[in-house]
């Protein structure tokens, strides 16, 4: 009798090895897709700042967020030091002709509209000094004088920013700063001026000095405790001890003292300071409101 004996598949075989490929191929794919589900909402969140700080730098400062930008953001990441603060230098040339601040809006708006497309939930402060104030008015859709030098931050990005401070900015003497001028942002925004600065400030005892040297770091600190402030209730989070800065509120004799014609003819405003269009010469513009200072008692 002859046995029949059962002949399996040879090794090697096209069938064979293309059964286990496929079989092996599906595997991976399954495992691959599995993995690849949690990966993306794991690195959008890595990559995403709890804020960003876009500052504009003021005239003849070197690329980057200046001196006063630098103040400002040390001082918010310590009095908000739960929030992770990420930041952006605008992008523009800071020239004393100021015939640049449109283009420093253009980029300081592209760059919010391509940090929100990729993290909605960052909140965004708006800051500037100087030069820089004027391109952050431009931002805010309150260019000084009514001049039109580019355009403005689109409304559907206005529950994103969370906080706007500016720092010697001409739109103070003219009356025509965020905080009273804006229905999007007026709630929001914070505009310091040193009593000492010509450019913002019309009075006695103005000096030049008060202008370059007179805002860190009293009124970056300033400026961080109510940015601070508008992050934290916009995250939901508080930290604790944190609460009402005290002193909060006018420094004492700050405003506009009627009395006075207005400051020397020597500290007047250098040439292409304040916001004028191309070949306009330089405006004096009346006092400055009584705006929104504080700390200042508390600091000294």
């Amino acid at each position: 009798m002859f046995s029949r004996r059962k002949r399996g598949p040879r090794q090697g075989s096209a069938r064979s090895s293309g059964r286990w490929v496929g079989l092996g191929a599906t595997a991976l794919l399954a495992a691959g897709s599995l993995l690849a589900i949690p990966s993306a909402p794991v690195a959008f969140a890595a990559d995403c700042s709890d804020a960003e700080v876009v500052f504009a730098r003021g005239t003849d400062e070197p690329p980057g967020l200046g001196r006063v930008g630098d103040a400002f953001v040390d001082s918010l990441r310590k009095q908000a030091a739960g929030l992770d603060i990420a930041t952006y230098g605008v992008n523009y040339k800071a020239s004393k002709l100021q015939l640049h601040g449109g283009d420093g809006a253009k980029d300081a708006i592209s760059h919010i509209k391509s940090t929100l497309s990729s993290c909605p939930d960052t909140q965004i402060v708006l800051g500037g000094y100087s030069q820089g104030a004027s391109v952050i008015n431009i931002v805010a859709g309150n260019p000084l004088g009514g001049i039109t030098w580019g355009d403005s931050l689109p409304a559907e990005y206005a529950d994103n920013v969370a906080a706007i401070t500016t720092f010697g900015d001409v739109g103070t003497r003219t009356k025509q700063t965020i905080a009273t001028q804006s229905a999007l942002f007026g709630s929001k925004a914070i505009d310091l001026c040193n009593p000492m600065d010509p450019i913002c400030h019309e009075g006695q005892g103005n000096e030049w000095s008060g202008h370059t040297e007179g805002y860190v770091p009293v009124y970056t600190t300033q400026a961080a405790a109510f940015a601070a402030a508008k992050l934290l209730a916009g995250s939901g989070q508080t930290l604790p001890g944190y609460g009402p800065v005290p002193g909060y509120g006018p420094a004492p004799g700050y405003g506009p003292d009627t009395s006075l014609p207005g400051p020397p003819s020597e500290y007047g405003p250098e040439p292409g300071y304040g916001l004028q269009p191309p070949g306009a010469a330089p405006t004096i513009v009346p006092p400055v409101s009584s705006a929104e200072v504080g700390l200042v008692s508390a600091v000294h």
